[in-house]
């Protein structure tokens, strides 16, 4: 169900929109939200409820590792897309996971007119990094419905 208003959707945001996200506020088109679920080092995986406004998206990335690595979204409340390189955008709605391999070039975030939350966990691996690349260019994001 897609969600304008954000009075309502924090409502069913179960994971709680969180603060800003300035610390990657860069890589952003639009304003996100982080909601850190576990602490970095004392439990096994990172996992963050990430809450996009409507029309945010990250930029290009890709999650590098020598082995292991990734990521994998949760997708909890509101409507987003994820879309890897050469390939079409996949609607993202509540109950859909997505299981993103190391090494692979994508973006994900909220549709033009939808608040969007997921869950982002960050799977382990060996000589982990994140690199940001471009931002997904308004044309291409304008043709997704």
């Amino acid at each position: 169900m897609k969600y304008q208003n954000k009075e309502e959707f924090d409502k069913i945001n179960d994971f709680g929109t969180g603060l800003p996200n300035d610390g990657f506020a860069q890589y952003f088109i639009g304003d996100s939200f982080l909601n850190p679920l576990t602490e970095p080092g004392k439990a096994p995986l990172f996992m963050a409820n990430v809450t996009f406004e409507p029309g945010c998206r990250n930029n290009w990335h890709i999650h590098h590792a020598d082995k292991g690595g990734g990521q994998m979204l949760i997708c909890t409340a509101g409507e987003g897309w994820y879309q890897e390189e050469g390939k079409d955008a996949v609607e993202l709605l509540p109950g859909k996971v997505i299981v993103i391999p190391p090494e692979v070039k994508h973006w994900h975030g909220a549709k033009a007119d939808s608040w969007f939350a997921h869950i982002s966990v960050e799977v382990p691996g060996e000589n982990t990094s994140n690199e940001w690349l471009e931002p997904v260019n308004d044309e291409a994001y304008g043709k997704l419905s």
